[in-house]
């Protein structure tokens, strides 16, 4: 009896060739292999194409004079400075413009939703038709329409247009009342972001001790008031002072003072926002529509005020769904940023244009540009997903 089980069992064992397992791990090898040879062939090929025409593909050229002007830099530059520098600026401009974006369109697009969600008639009409007008046409054309139409009717310096604030807008750009730190302003700032850090780390833990002990920990109010407390600190400690506003005045043939936004800037900053906003928009009201009405219903039930409804219940929810496709949209106006170059204003892919131009460096410049936009979209991409995990259902 033993013999006859040994006899069967040594029949049903598979031959390797014909277990499935063994088949796989084969195949994933081999295109492995497969995959990495054409890399190294492709690698080998494109450094044999560049030695036979004389390319330098190393990056010594960003230590050399650039010898071009940038426009209003962000940060100190002059014509005889490095290739590296001029990146630098290009790249300070790409973020401020990405930034502020993001911040913007995320701002309008959940305003938007909110009015395109409204029991008001004419204001759901109105969002209907921001949204639809932005969607459709490129972005291309909605920011020569802000550059060259709207920019271009606005007055010359002596005749400004002057909305409260005071705000000032002429062809030179628009001028914004801003405030600047005094002498003791870097004590109030140190302190204010202590304050943030503190804040947020008993936040943090008292929110969790809630969770454990089941307890109100009161962790909203303590948190705010710890932020507060270093806030009049901070003012406190600088004298009273941290900070002046710096008004715009007309000196001569132009401003001096205040924050200046060359048109350029503005109207980059105008057409990606609103035309990312109209984006978001969408995204933010499919994700509140999303909320099962029953949780609605219920909140209202116990209750709950409209607003309170709309924080305690939907938004938190609805977030859930808002966040991933809401990353695609920042990835898509970090990238779009690059149509400045239409316009003249010199982020980094206008900055390495240029350089290309002088330097004939292509192959290193574009790589340089390639890396640029890869890490800032992989950065926003790896921040959002942290905080998208956070926010998911856990189950169990």
């Amino acid at each position: 009896m033993v013999e006859n089980q040994t006899e069967k069992s040594s029949q049903t064992i598979i031959p390797f060739y014909r277990d499935e397992r063994i088949l796989k791990i084969f195949a994933q090898v081999i295109s492995t292999v497969i995959i990495i040879g054409i890399l190294i062939w492709a690698v080998i090929n494109f450094f044999k194409a560049a030695d036979a025409r004389n390319m330098n593909l190393t990056f010594g050229f960003l230590k050399e004079a650039a010898g071009f002007p940038i426009s209003n830099p962000p940060i100190d530059y002059e014509p005889g400075m490095s290739y590296g520098r001029a990146f630098q600026v290009g790249l300070v401009n790409t973020l401020l413009i990405s930034g502020t974006g993001i911040v913007a369109a995320t701002i309008i697009g959940t305003l938007v939703a909110l009015a395109r969600l409204s029991s008001n008639w004419l204001l759901s009409r109105i969002a209907f038709v921001f949204i639809e007008f932005h969607r459709n046409i490129p972005l291309l054309v909605l920011l020569f329409i802000w550059y060259f139409v709207v920019f271009g009717f606005v007055p010359p310096v002596k005749e400004s247009l002057q909305w409260p604030g005071p705000i000032f807008i002429n062809k030179r750009g628009v001028y914004l009342t801003w405030p600047r730190l005094t002498e003791t302003g870097n004590i109030f700032v140190i302190l204010a972001v202590i304050g943030l850090l503190v804040s947020i780390a008993v936040f943090t833990i008292l929110r969790n001790r809630r969770k454990i002990i089941g307890k109100d920990t009161f962790y909203i109010p303590i948190s705010l008031g710890l932020l507060i407390v270093f806030f009049i600190g901070g003012w406190l400690f600088s004298g009273g002072t941290p900070f002046q506003m710096d008004i715009p005045s007309l000196e001569g043939f132009n401003f001096q003072g205040g924050l200046r936004l060359t048109p350029e800037f503005a109207g980059m900053f105008l057409s990606l926002s609103l035309y990312t906003a109209a984006f978001i928009a969408e995204v933010v009201r499919g994700g509140i529509q999303a909320v099962d009405k029953g949780q609605i219903e219920a909140a209202r039930a116990i209750g709950l005020s409209p607003l309170q409804v709309l924080s305690l219940v939907i938004i938190p929810q609805a977030l859930r769904i808002i966040i991933p496709p809401m990353i695609s949209q920042y990835l898509n106006l970090t990238k779009n940023s690059s149509l400045a170059l239409a316009i003249g204003f010199q982020e980094v892919f206008a900055v390495g244009k240029i350089t290309i131009n002088q330097a004939g460096r292509a192959i290193p410049v574009f790589a340089l540009i390639m890396v640029t936009y890869l890490s800032l979209s992989l950065l926003t991409s790896f921040i959002l997903n942290i905080y998208n995990r956070r926010i998911q259902f856990v189950l169990r």
